[in-house]
C-alpha cells in the first residue's frame, strides 16, 4: 500500500513538472512570441523571471551575415530539451520553464532561440537559464547554417566541439549519460566539415540516431 502511495506521489510530481515546462520547436517563418513565453512562466509566488534571447548578428569574423538557417531532428530535440529541463529542476528551485527554437531562415536581428525561467529567488532562474542554453548548444540535434553575402557554411558551436572532444576522450565504446539519455558518439569527416553520429538509447522508446553537425544560435 505504501509502495502504491509513493508511486502515485511520484507520478503526480512528474505530472506537475510536465505542466510547468513548455518546449516548442517552431516551424519555418514562425517568429518567437517572447511575450507568450514570459507570460507562461509568470507566477505570483515568483520574484524572478530570467530570459535568454539568441538573435542573428550581422557579422562573423569579418563576414557579412545575411541570415541563419536551422534544421532539427525534432522528436529527438524535444526529448533532449525535456531531459535538460528535468536536470535543471533537480539542481535549482524552479517554478516554470519555457524553451522555443525556430527552424528555417532567421534574418539578422531576429530571435532564433528563447528561454524563460521563473523562480522564487533570482539566483536559481539566472543560473538555470545559463545552464539550459549551454546544454542546448552542446547536445541538442539542431543544426545551423550561416549564410553570408558571398557564401554559406554549416557551423558547429564551441560547446558542441568541447562536448564531442570529451566523449571521444572517454571512448566510443563507453556510453555517456547526459540529461537521462545514453549517448554514444562517433566522429566522421565529410568534406571540410566534421559531423557527429549521435546514438540515444532509451529502454522505453527504443533507439534513435541522428547524423550531422550540431550547431545552434549565437
Amino acid at each position: 500500500m505504501k509502495h502504491l502511495q509513493r508511486s502515485a506521489e511520484t507520478g503526480k510530481c512528474m505530472a506537475e513538472e510536465e505542466e510547468k515546462t513548455l518546449i516548442e520547436i517552431l516551424e519555418e517563418h514562425s517568429p518567437v512570441d517572447i511575450v507568450k513565453y514570459i507570460n507562461y512562466v509568470r507566477a505570483s509566488e515568483c520574484g524572478a523571471i530570467a530570459t535568454f534571447s539568441g538573435t542573428t548578428r550581422d557579422t562573423f569574423e569579418g563576414e557579412t551575415v545575411v541570415e541563419l538557417r536551422y534544421e532539427a531532428y525534432v522528436s529527438m530535440a524535444i526529448r533532449c530539451i525535456k531531459s535538460i529541463c528535468s536536470l535543471a529542476r533537480s539542481t535549482w528551485n524552479l517554478n516554470a520553464i519555457a524553451v522555443a527554437h525556430c527552424l528555417g531562415p532567421v534574418p539578422v536581428g531576429e530571435t532564433s532561440v528563447f528561454i524563460a525561467i521563473s523562480s522564487v529567488h533570482r539566483v536559481d532562474a539566472l543560473d538555470a537559464c545559463k545552464f539550459l542554453i549551454d546544454e542546448i548548444k552542446a547536445t541538442v540535434p539542431i543544426w545551423k547554417k550561416e549564410v553570408y553575402a558571398n557564401g554559406e557554411i554549416w557551423k558547429e558551436n564551441k560547446e558542441f566541439l568541447e562536448r564531442r572532444s570529451n566523449l571521444v576522450n572517454v571512448g566510443q565504446d563507453n556510453g555517456q549519460t547526459c540529461g537521462g539519455c545514453k549517448v554514444q558518439a562517433e566522429v566522421h569527416h565529410k568534406k571540410s566539415c566534421s559531423s557527429l553520429n549521435v546514438r540515444v538509447d532509451d529502454d522505453e522508446r527504443g533507439t534513435e540516431t541522428s547524423n550531422g553537425e550540431l550547431g545552434q544560435t549565437e
